[in-house]
């Protein structure tokens, strides 16, 4: 085991950086979309009517299969809900 340390768990785990990036933005806008869901009391049901997607898409956002998700739907669920989504880029460390 080496000593080597990491930003993030993204960094750590991913192939390539470009990778962890999209992990790193697929798991704040999933995490937006949960507090959401929890801060407007929504039921699965309800989160799916409104973020346009099915229940079973909802359950998987809840149990965090980051992997059934890409970018463009995450946008898509985090502007049906009312929100919006802001870049910053910044320069590699």
């Amino acid at each position: 085991m080496t000593n080597e340390r990491f930003e993030s768990i993204w960094d750590a785990i991913s192939d390539t950086p470009a990778e962890a990036e999209n992990m790193k933005l697929r798991s704040a806008l999933m995490m937006a979309l949960k507090d959401h869901i929890a801060a407007k009391g929504l039921n699965q049901s309800e989160a799916a009517k409104l973020f346009g997607v099915t229940q079973p898409r909802i359950s998987d956002l809840m149990r965090g299969k980051i992997d059934l998700f890409g970018l463009d739907t995450l946008v898509n669920m985090v502007a049906a809900a009312g929100m919006r989504v802001e870049m910053n880029i910044k320069k590699a460390a």
